[in-house]
């Protein structure tokens, strides 16, 4: 007695065909899943509007694949959480995302709650996570023994794990640390209706901190600053050289959709979700538009 699988006539009735033949069926039925996975989204959070650079960057190297955008503005700002709210704010926000979009990959594009939550999220999901962590390794690379301006949230800034960035990457070089509380608001509620003057304004106190210590470059330790990357270029000068981690955080998710064989087949949409009132669709929807980002309300 002969069974066709596809092309293949498997002869069963026998004790190795049929075990060929329910082997070639899980193959199948695997090879199925993954091809409907590939079409799935890659998911980008923030606490609000940090990550969209990043989405911005991703799509340019990868202008066929599906994203969706999440800002987590109910617990914005998460710099100012302590590490086990933090980490009980993300786990339940990536259970939500699990359940209710499938994305086959997930990027977390807050420094603060990658080096608060990667570790954990990546024992708890059985999905490939992508962080952010403050660019400290290349600036350590290129400036051996240089000074090096590090401007991340309170809690990037005080967290171990970024001294032991520090140590592993930058052990040769005088790291400045300066928390920028005040830039993740500005960001957040007034960067497309505030004038040049007022973003200008914002940058000087952090850029006339680090001016003093005569930096070589300056690492952008937070997602939101990326907006203001070119205000901090006037303020400290040609000679300082502005770092952040987007393009390096993008290639890394190239990198691994390909090595887990998860490139998109069929471009869909690209949306972006709140998690918090809805009375804030106002000043979200600009940045969704701008980014060219569908608008799918609350997740």
């Amino acid at each position: 007695m002969g069974t066709e699988v596809g092309s293949i006539r498997i002869l069963t009735g026998n004790s190795l065909g049929d075990n060929v033949y329910h082997l070639l069926l899980q193959i199948i039925s695997i090879a199925g899943r993954l091809h409907f996975m590939t079409d799935n989204p890659i998911v980008i959070i923030d606490s609000g509007v940090g990550g969209l650079p990043y989405l911005e960057q991703a799509r340019k190297y990868m202008p066929d694949e599906n994203f969706t955008y999440i800002a987590d503005n109910k617990n914005f700002p998460y710099g100012e959480k302590n590490a086990c709210q933090l980490k009980e704010i993300i786990q339940n926000l990536i259970k939500k995302i699990v359940d209710k979009i499938s994305p086959k990959l997930i990027v977390i594009a807050c420094n603060t709650a990658s080096v608060v939550a990667l570790s954990l999220l990546r024992e708890e999901f059985g999905i490939p996570f992508v962080g952010v962590v403050p660019a400290i390794k290349p600036a350590g690379e290129y400036y051996e023994n240089g000074n090096i301006g590090l401007l991340a949230t309170r809690k990037t800034v005080e967290d171990p794990y970024t001294d032991k960035l520090i140590e592993n990457f930058a052990a040769t070089c005088r790291v400045i640390k300066y928390a920028g509380i005040d830039l993740v608001e500005f960001v957040e509620n007034r960067y497309f209706t505030s004038t040049e003057e007022e973003k200008i304004a914002i940058v000087s106190e952090s850029s006339s901190y680090f001016s003093n210590f005569k930096i070589d470059a300056l690492v952008l330790g937070c997602t939101h600053f990326v907006y203001l990357k070119d205000y901090f270029k006037k303020a400290l000068g040609d000679s300082v050289d502005i770092i952040d981690s987007v393009d390096g955080v993008s290639r890394q998710i190239l990198n691994v959709i390909e090595t887990e064989s998860l490139v998109s087949l069929n471009k869909n949409r690209d949306i972006f979700y709140l998690t918090g009132s809805k009375a804030a669709k106002k000043g979200y929807s600009v940045f969704a538009e701008k980014f060219g980002l569908e608008w799918g309300g609350n997740l």
